[in-house]
């Protein structure tokens, strides 16, 4: 598969998860993205720098035309730390940690990040809005508490499987309670 083919699936999965979670200017996507695992590898173990820019070029572009940022996940080497725009970190009041991904210190997505964003930071904690897990990279720990999955049709790019989620508030109260109507909740 090509790294435009590969661009044309993430941007579709972006596309779609955006849609279907009624994303917001100012929102939060988490991503977490092996290209190992695109490339029909095994997470962790063939990184592959030309496939992650491609997936990060198409996802901060969908990102970019809703105003939403975008999260990127580091892998587990650097306690899957995120990278940001500054920008996010401050609107968020985000502490700034100490570090700058490399393909065998955070993955390459998260160094595609790095290098594609115009003010990049790191961060060690993170609440989205929603989220996207490209290849078994576990981003629910940077999701707000009540994550309700998403179905997109674009479930897979290059080999690897695509979860989505979305999240919402939670309902509290109990049976006296009245909750407001809404699609999305």
């Amino acid at each position: 598969m090509t790294t435009e083919q590969i661009k044309m699936q993430a941007a579709q999965a972006a596309k779609q998860l955006l849609d279907a979670a009624g994303a917001e200017s100012g929102q939060i996507l988490v991503v977490g993205c092996s290209s190992s695992e695109i490339a029909g590898g095994s997470i962790g173990h063939a990184s592959t720098p030309e496939v992650a820019d491609a997936v990060y070029e198409a996802i901060a572009a969908q990102c970019a035309s809703r105003g939403v940022f975008l999260a990127a996940q580091c892998c587990e080497h650097l306690n899957r730390a995120l990278i940001v725009e500054r920008a996010c970190a401050q609107q968020y009041g985000l502490e700034e940690v100490c570090v700058i991904p490399r393909p065998t210190a955070g993955g390459s997505f998260a160094t595609a990040a790095w290098a594609g964003m115009q003010a990049p930071c790191a961060v060690e904690y993170i609440k989205a809005h929603m989220g996207m897990d490209i290849g078994g990279t576990l981003i629910g720990m940077h999701l707000r508490h009540v994550a309700v999955p998403v179905r997109i049709a674009q479930n897979t790019i290059g080999q690897a499987s695509v979860l989505c989620a979305r999240t919402r508030p939670k309902f509290v109260g109990g049976s006296r309670a009245v909750y407001p109507d809404s699609e999305r909740r």
